[in-house]
């Protein structure tokens, strides 16, 4: 009897362990792509990653000031070309059925991680496709003259000229470190593309499973260097539509759900069991032109289209009073936005007008593409498209609408093979560059990279690459400014939206700090 009620009691403390343990469930808004960082721009793939990994430098909660991560500290010469990064002795990585680590973190994983963007002939640099949009896009191959590992726990980066943003740019998503010892690992065993399928990483959270467009499953990972993430395990539960999360979130389903439709958030704002988190977004929501189709490799066509669409309206219709009316690329939250830059008005005889002087008085056919998700610069992009093809019938121009899978979506868009396409930006590291190079500069405009308008403005060029080499933020202003007047000119993007960012989440999360930076971060969120 005694033995009895020994085993009785022990299985009840089992369970009450087991019951008090604590899960977080996040509803999503689409599958990531892979992950990998380095693979990608977009913020469904970033947030599923983000659990995982640890990068040399890493953003303050909630700003876009930088601390130490897997860099402890970092010296910079005084010419402003040579980073020297100390890495954190004792970071263990995670481990899975194929790998469990035989050392910690190091200098070789730095290495690894980015001469795999920046080498072809680099043993991993085409795995998974070898498409390094953040690297090529930001123009690092350019930048980054060399990388060397001074020991094992020192790492120096030298530089071609100064980067006002290169701390930042570590901070980045697209420089999570990867382990070189499992990248080792899968060679031997001839599956090197499970590096980006069952990562491996340093992070508070250790990846288990992945489901397609259902769950991603993660569980807290103890060894961590840093604070311990206070949930036990974190679920991504994946589903495109708003309204299914909004229902999941109101029955305790999700503790945490994203990017809201704007009609919803009087009803959470009046649930009690909800709370409502707001910021201004860093971002911005705009059709790109195809600078490289024609008729959009002649600005009177752009400019045209851009005085036919009534920016109000669609405001109006698709936002609900979430947006402001965008004039520029970046936001007017951001240093060096130029206020003087005034928007093309909406005028639709003028537009005509200009059509004719271009060569299409009775209009042309055309693509118009929208997203099939919802991005916090674009809450419904096919009503966005709609309203769009209403307008530029207007003005004799009859507008197909396209859309695609997402991420089959940003692939295409990234190769050119639309006219007319919706997107987006939401920044990554707080300052201009961040906007203008990876969305606007030349070396995005290739095959795969993230300008998506395909523009390539050699005056434009040399003023934002000027600009990034300064340390005077003022005279880095100077340069952006007069970069916005030829954007306006010559009107590569018809930009959009600000949109603000929201975050409904149940009353008992605590913890949870919105990012600049538009994350779903999780790492020191708890549950009461």
């Amino acid at each position: 009897m005694r033995l009895r009620i020994l085993l009785l009691a022990g299985t009840a403390l089992l369970c009450a362990a087991t019951a008090q343990a604590k899960t977080l469930v996040y509803c999503s808004e689409g599958s990531p792509e892979n992950f990998s960082p380095m693979l990608n721009t977009t913020g469904t793939t970033f947030d599923a990653n983000h659990p995982v990994y640890g990068r040399l430098i890493e953003f303050k909660p909630g700003e876009t000031g930088i601390e130490p991560g897997l860099a402890e500290r970092w010296d910079i010469s005084l010419d402003g070309k040579v980073f020297t990064l100390h890495l954190r002795p004792g970071v263990k990585w995670h481990s899975n059925a194929a790998f469990k680590p035989t050392r910690d973190f190091n200098a070789d994983d730095v290495l690894f991680t980015f001469n795999r963007q920046a080498k072809d002939d680099h043993p991993f640099h085409k795995v998974s496709g070898g498409a390094y949009d953040y690297y090529g896009d930001m123009g690092l191959p350019k930048l980054i003259a060399g990388l060397e590992k001074i020991d094992p726990l020192t790492v120096r980066f030298t530089l071609t000229e100064p980067s006002a943003p290169f701390l930042s740019d570590l901070a980045m998503e697209f420089a999570s470190i990867q382990s070189a010892e499992y990248g080792d690992v899968l060679t031997k065993a001839a599956k090197p593309e499970q590096i980006d399928q069952a990562p491996i990483g340093t992070g508070p959270f250790s990846f288990v499973a992945y489901q397609r467009d259902a769950t991603i499953r993660y569980r807290r990972f103890d060894e961590f260097w840093g604070p311990k993430a206070k949930l036990d395990a974190l679920v991504f539960s994946i589903n495109k539509d708003p309204a299914v999360r909004l229902a999941k979130l109101r029955a305790n389903e999700c503790q945490v759900s994203a990017y809201p439709a704007p009609a919803d958030l009087p009803g959470i704002r009046a649930d009690a069991s909800l709370k409502l988190m707001d910021q201004p977004g860093l971002n911005i929501g705009y059709l790109a032109f195809n600078t490289q189709k024609k008729p959009f490799d002649d600005k009177r066509v752009r400019q045209a289209l851009s005085m036919a669409l009534d920016q109000k309206a669609i405001l109006d219709a698709v936002f609900l009073g979430a947006g402001q009316p965008a004039k520029n690329l970046i936001p007017p939250t951001m240093w060096s936005y130029n206020d003087a830059v005034q928007p093309w008005p909406l005028d639709v005889a003028a537009a005509k007008k200009l059509l004719a002087e271009a060569g299409y008085p009775e209009g042309f056919e055309t693509d118009l593409w929208a997203m099939p998700v919802q991005r916090p610069y674009n809450p419904d992009a096919r009503r966005m498209a709609e309203l769009m093809q209403s307008d530029l019938a207007k003005i004799g121009v009859k507008a197909r609408i396209v859309s695609f899978e997402w991420g089959e979506y940003r692939k295409r868009a990234q190769a050119g093979e639309h006219s007319l396409a919706l997107f987006g930006w939401t920044g990554d590291n707080g300052d201009p560059d961040n906007f203008f190079v990876p969305l606007a500069g030349c070396a995005a405009a290739r095959v795969g990279g993230g300008n998506i308008a395909k523009w390539c403005n050699r005056e434009f060029e040399a003023l934002v690459g000027k600009a990034v080499t300064l340390t005077d933020q003022a005279e880095r202003a100077k340069l952006y400014e007069q970069a916005q007047i030829i954007m306006r000119e010559e009107q590569p993007f018809y930009d959009i939206a600000h949109s603000v960012a929201f975050q409904p989440m149940r009353k008992n999360v605590t913890g949870y700090v919105m990012s600049p930076f538009g994350r779903h971060i999780f790492d020191q969120v708890d549950l009461q």
